[in-house]
């Protein structure tokens, strides 16, 4: 049973190793396709969405953390 972690481990980092390079290729040559303009204008929108989804979250724990009573001071 030792030699279980190593082969699913070495079975995960393959597959996630070639996902991982089909993915940027992928995306290498979309941005090629339709410019580099569009994938910043792209990337823009992707950030903001995950900050702002974070600054919700965030938000939404404090609320929540207070409304259960928990202390949240340092």
């Amino acid at each position: 049973m030792d030699w279980v972690p190593f082969v699913f481990g070495t079975i995960k980092v393959v597959a996630l190793g070639t996902g991982m390079f089909f993915a940027i290729k992928w995306h290498y040559d979309q941005g090629k396709k339709i410019g580099m303009r569009a994938v910043l204008r792209a990337s823009a929108k992707m950030v903001a969405i995950f900050v702002l989804a974070v600054v919700i979250l965030g938000a939404v724990t404090f609320g929540l953390s207070s409304m259960l009573g928990l202390d949240l001071s340092y």
